[in-house]
């Protein structure tokens, strides 16, 4: 989750506005560029609980800790609780899941180094004060009213609205992880073609990272339970946006969607003011109960654009949102998959011919059917595996002809060789995970945390 935006506080007069904001984001192809971020869970390595934001094995310890790197501190209040270093961040998430923002870089080389950085100077800090990370996309063990809170506002007005509007809003916040990739486009066209290919093809980022299939130390019948749930937190912010795939459907009509996304909060002086359920058009207006007679700025515009949930989300760029958190090659893996199919024009022309005929009906069992079933899927006259292995194929061409090679000459396509054999062998790391459970690990989570820890 994002905080509060950094955009200047330009007063909104239209919807026109919002819609030329969304359509600022558009990059020439030579100006395009890659934001990875992934989320990480925090466990005491003495009894493996959620550390707290206080004390010595706190959250907030463990930001201080990391200045030593020249990362400078943002405080909400007296509370610190995130870090910038050039135009990267890391923020706490709401139970205290800590999340590298990366910076925009060129090739996954680049992003595959920020991520392997980010993680050593985490693990120099996190030792010293006895904590460990572990990547996947569910708290394996804690139960939710085990998890500790982060002392943010805008988790203290999403805690008390999301029980409102879903059964699984609350694990959403505290017990999941994520990595997420962000990419750019040419032009409206552009933006469409990917939103659309990307929407559709989810799912298989889903199934191929699925990697969450313990909750409260048993195994709960899912591979990626975070997946599922996002299927009860909120139906007015979350699923595959089907409006997309419609006729005529551009910067316009998403703008018409977020309009119609119930607020959560507005940030003022350094505060968040609870305006959870209520209308950014009613704000536009100068409608809005919780601040009467006043109306919106771009800034409250681009705070609003990160309170939607959706399997892709668009705001002046395209963030693929399907998978969950894993190790560092995994962290590597996801931008390479979505580089290799949106970055390259063959490769998007390959991938919306696979994709260009699907009914909305089978892209929703996709998605629906991935969080029990990942690569087993159902999918036509075989399973999502076949649809995986013939994406892969063409994400893999796509980075080859990229031909963006590091220092040994070395393209980027073998970032994507743990995808490949995940699809390969028919297996998720979930199935990996359970496997282990069921045998070494003898009905316990536990090892997981040493075993799997970054």
């Amino acid at each position: 989750m994002s905080g509060p935006s950094a955009e200047k506080s330009i007063p909104i007069h239209n919807r026109a506005e919002l819609v030329e904001y969304l359509g600022g984001g558009t990059r020439v192809p030579a100006d395009w560029r890659i934001g990875t971020e992934h989320e990480k869970f925090g466990f005491r390595l003495d009894d493996l609980r959620p550390p707290t934001y206080e004390g010595e094995q706190g959250i907030r310890a463990m930001l201080q800790g990391l200045t030593r790197f020249g990362w400078q501190p943002v405080f909400e209040g007296d509370n610190l609780i995130a870090l910038t270093r050039g135009d990267g961040s890391i923020t706490l998430e709401p139970a205290g899941q800590l999340e590298l923002s990366g910076g925009q870089v060129e090739t996954i080389h680049d992003t595959c180094a920020e991520v392997g950085t980010h993680l050593r100077e985490v693990k120099t800090v996190a030792e010293e004060i006895g904590l460990g990370f572990l990547g996947m996309g569910f708290q394996p063990k804690w139960k939710r009213e085990e998890m500790p809170w982060m002392p943010k506002g805008r988790y203290a007005i999403m805690r008390s609205y999301m029980p409102k509007r879903g059964n699984l809003g609350l694990d959403m916040m505290t017990r999941t992880c994520t990595v997420q990739v962000n990419l750019d486009f040419a032009s409206e066209a552009d933006m469409v073609k990917k939103f659309r290919v990307s929407l559709a093809l989810q799912p298989i980022a889903t199934a191929l990272f699925a990697d969450s299939p313990f909750t409260e130390g048993k195994p709960n019948g899912f591979l990626s339970y975070r997946s599922h749930i996002w299927t009860d937190t909120d139906p007015d912010r979350t699923g595959m946006l089907d409006f997309v795939f419609q006729d005529g459907f551009g910067f316009e009509r998403y703008v018409d969607y977020l309009l119609d996304v119930p607020m959560y909060f507005v940030y003022r002086d350094g505060k968040y003011i609870d305006a959870s359920g209520q209308s950014f058009r009613h704000f536009m207006d100068g409608k809005l109960p919780a601040l009467p007679g006043e109306k919106p700025t771009l800034k409250d515009w681009a705070d609003h654009m990160t309170t939607s949930f959706p399997e892709v989300r668009l705001k002046r760029y395209l963030e693929m949102r399907g998978a969950d958190g894993g190790p560092w090659n995994r962290l590597c893996a996801l931008p390479a998959f979505w580089v290799g199919l949106l970055y390259d024009d063959a490769a998007l022309d390959a991938a919306w011919d696979l994709v260009k005929d699907f009914s909305m009906v089978e892209r929703n069992q996709l998605r629906d059917g991935v969080a029990r079933n990942a690569l087993k899927t159902p999918f036509r006259n075989g399973t999502l595996r076949d649809l995986a292995i013939q994406t892969l194929k063409i994400a893999h061409a796509g980075l080859q002809r990229r031909a963006r090679k590091n220092s040994k000459g070395a393209d980027e396509s073998s970032f994507i060789e743990p995808l490949i054999e995940f699809a390969e062998a028919n297996q998720t790391p979930a199935e990996r995970k359970l496997e282990l459970f069921h045998k070494q690990w003898k009905g316990s989570v536990d090892p997981v945390f040493s075993e799997f820890a970054y």
